[in-house]
């Protein structure tokens, strides 16, 4: 079974370098020379071209940063679509718009091949490890096909229904994601406000009902102030924040805790911190608190 694999960043490299580690024939596009060349050195192959990828693999994965790329691979100029057959499988696990996904798997069923969108959460660490939580969307069989490659670049993969509603379930771990750093935030401004040692802070919490793996592992990195060593850029939160809103709005959900969030994410990006890590919305807090200026 050969892999096709598009989009070598801060994930989707780790993971395709899993799979090709795992003894699958690999071929791959990245923009990045760099990145294209790690893999190439594990004996991928490298191709300029998408529709080439697609016809020459059996599975395409691409790993892209927001909907309009997605789509752009796999509906433009040379895209996906035109490289598409019957047994090619087509999985997304970039984090986009739920309604991306369904109308990239109606084209590409149309075309004769299948699609799964199966975004992951775990970040960097999880994507280097083979750990990841994937949420996968799309057809029973699809699914059957593609689990054999999921089950190398995560440990947790779940089936949750049809096309979309694993891009669905990503933006509720994005929901809870944005929203216990911003509970992190507020705890850790409220205990720097009355002098205590957040570290001390920390290992407390964690010792009781309210430890999280956000405060274990966001909470560490706002203690570290790494906050331009990004694990997840804050810009990219806040497009999943975007998305998550709107799906709010058209399934009539309140959604009010992500809307602060949301707003929080608007402030440290006009500070000029969109490309900073996710935990930066930190600095808003204490600003608002006066512990920092």
């Amino acid at each position: 079974m050969k892999i096709g694999f598009i989009g070598l960043g801060t994930m989707g490299l780790p993971m395709a370098l899993n799979i090709r580690k795992a003894g699958y024939p690999l071929i791959v596009h990245d923009k990045n020379s760099q990145a294209a060349r790690q893999l190439t050195d594990e004996g991928a192959e490298f191709s300029d071209s998408y529709s080439d990828i697609a016809r020459k693999s059996d599975i395409v994965i691409t790993m892209l940063p927001e909907s309009h790329h997605v789509e752009q691979v796999v509906l433009g100029e040379n895209g996906i679509v035109a490289g598409a057959h019957s047994n090619m499988l087509f999985i997304d696990m970039s984090s986009v718009a739920p309604q991306t996904s369904v109308k990239i798997n109606k084209i590409l069923c149309e075309a004769g091949s299948d699609s799964l969108d199966a975004p992951v959460s775990g970040g960097p660490q999880g994507a280097k490890t083979g750990e990841l939580s994937i949420m996968v969307g799309g057809s029973e069989p699809a699914f059957k096909k593609g689990l054999p490659i999921l089950k190398v670049l995560g440990t947790k993969i779940i089936h949750m229904g049809e096309a979309g509603s694993g891009q669905t379930t990503k933006l509720c771990n994005q929901i809870l994601i944005g929203i216990h750093i911003q509970a992190v935030a507020e705890a850790f401004a409220l205990a720097a406000k009355a002098g205590l040692d957040l570290n001390k802070v920390r290992d407390a919490l964690m010792g009781g009902v309210a430890n999280s793996k956000v405060l274990e592992i966001h909470g560490k990195k706002i203690l570290e102030r790494s906050f331009d060593k990004p694990a997840f850029k804050l810009k990219l939160h806040r497009k999943d924040l975007a998305t998550a809103l709107e799906a709010g709005r058209n399934l009539c959900v309140p959604l009010y805790a992500t809307a602060l969030v949301a707003q929080q994410m608007d402030a440290s990006m006009a500070q000029g911190n969109a490309e900073f890590d996710h935990t930066t919305i930190m600095l808003i807090e204490e600003q608002l608190a006066h512990i920092i200026n």
